[in-house]
């Protein structure tokens, strides 16, 4: 029979071996809730998404396509009202109860003050609270917008919503990472300036609905319009089904134009009178092609960027000069 020396290292008091360790493990293990909360509901965003793509597909070639043209056979009865509800629902999820409270509440709890007496650096404590933020988005952001842009890319013509439209252009391509990012970021900012975890939260939900407002003033405006004039009471090409209509004019022989309802009379003598009284004889729109989607996300994903990058600057400046 043999003892143990005090030398010995049993194999089963030996520390298990963790992925993370230290500072990372800490932050893992503090907002291990919101963590399995956003992996949760991203699982479950592929997870639907398979489903309804692999339905969408028996749905339409039960009805002959791709032989027989199916259009906008994708709506809220397919389940994709639940996809786009996740997915717009995803940034507010993120900004309020994984941005917010990331600094606001270690500062109102005081965590902030003991883990940065305990050997970490402050820029470490921040360092490490931001990779965990920003981490989860991109990841989870990555992994929604390749499942919906797979289901949408190739059967786009079978959805009703237009490619402009946010349901469609926020969740798919480079977008949706980079809208997660500066969110998750601007729930940052709040909660450093604020302090306090409740106010934190309420004025960063109230700042979502500003910035929801803007971007979608910003969106339409990401790519230069073009200009297409046909001839009077004719069909628009069939190659403009993907493009989206911004504005119509009517227009003369000379390219002078005039709204859409100049000649709006009240008969249709009055109707022919104003026509030929100023020439009309061509329709012209103003339009957005679906071939320029790519730069357009492109170089919104870029603004979203440097927004967070800006307010990510902002934090470490904030923090680092002000007590905590």
């Amino acid at each position: 029979m043999s003892t143990r020396t005090l030398t010995e290292n049993p194999t089963e008091l030996q520390p298990r071996r963790r992925l993370l360790r230290g500072l990372p493990w800490l932050v893992v293990r503090q907002h291990r809730t919101a963590l399995a909360s956003v992996l949760a509901l991203t699982v479950f965003g592929v997870l639907w998404i398979v489903y309804q793509r692999h339905e969408m597909l028996q749905l339409v070639q039960a009805a002959g396509w791709p032989e027989k043209e199916v259009r906008y056979a994708v709506d809220d009865s397919r389940g994709y009202g639940v996809i786009a509800s996740l997915l717009s629902g995803l940034p507010l999820i993120l900004a309020v109860f994984v941005g917010a409270p990331l600094i606001a509440g270690d500062r109102e709890n005081g965590t902030a003050q003991l883990v940065t007496t305990q050997s970490v650096t402050r820029r470490q404590w921040l360092v490490a609270k931001l990779a965990f933020a920003y981490g989860l988005a991109l990841v989870c952001g990555l992994v929604l917008s390749a499942a919906f842009t797979w289901w949408w890319q190739p059967h786009r013509s079978l959805f009703y919503t237009k490619w402009i439209e946010g349901p469609i252009f926020d969740n798919t391509g480079p977008v949706l990472p980079a809208l997660l990012l500066f969110v998750t970021a601007m729930g940052i900012t709040v909660g450093v300036l604020l302090r306090r975890l409740v106010p934190a939260m309420a004025v960063t939900l109230a700042f979502m609905a500003i910035s929801a407002y803007v971007w979608d003033e910003i969106r339409m405006r990401l790519g230069p319009t073009q200009m297409f004039t046909y001839p009077k009471d004719t069909e628009l090409p069939a190659r403009f089904a993907e493009s989206y209509e911004v504005d119509r004019w009517v227009g003369n022989a000379d390219g002078q134009l005039f709204g859409w309802g100049a000649c709006a009379e009240a008969t249709d003598e009055a109707q022919n009178a104003c026509i030929a009284k100023h020439g009309i004889v061509n329709d012209v729109i103003e339009y957005l092609d679906h071939d320029q989607m790519a730069a357009m996300q492109w170089t919104g994903a870029g603004i979203l960027l440097a927004g967070t990058a800006v307010l990510t600057a902002f934090v470490l400046w904030r923090v680092s000069r002000r007590p905590l």
